[in-house]
């Protein structure tokens, strides 16, 4: 192998081992959010049935904690391929391109998230 993969290998090696403890500790958070739904005493207390808002607020929260972690990663690829571009034109803006791709797509999960709110508050509230 190449010097250039060996080293790709090992950045990708370290980033993974660098993330895996937040990956972990936001399925873990999602995990736990999901089992307390419904239970008698947790941060989601229902005294009769569990409604669809409850169970689908959580679940959207899960998603979004996982989208999270996934434009993190993102970021930190595209700040570590800017990094080490070493001048070069062509990896710089490949770079730039995958940080604006990344803020754009949050910008529309969080659009997406404000009107998945709008519209169930509506439907339980009216």
């Amino acid at each position: 192998m190449t010097h250039k993969k060996i080293k790709f290998i090992k950045a990708a090696w370290l980033t993974i081992a660098a993330l895996s403890p937040a990956m972990v500790s936001a399925a873990n958070s999602a995990l736990d959010k999901l089992s307390d739904v419904g239970a008698k005493n947790g941060p989601y207390q229902q005294t009769g049935s569990v409604g669809i808002g409850t169970v689908a607020g959580v679940v959207v929260s899960a998603v979004l904690s996982l989208i999270g972690v996934i434009f993190l990663a993102l970021m930190i690829y595209a700040g570590y391929h800017w990094m080490t571009a070493r001048g070069e034109e062509e990896k710089v803006e490949k770079a730039k391109d995958t940080i604006t791709r990344a803020i754009i797509g949050l910008i529309i999960v969080v659009g997406a998230y404000a009107i998945w709110i709008f519209i169930l508050n509506q439907l339980i509230y009216q």
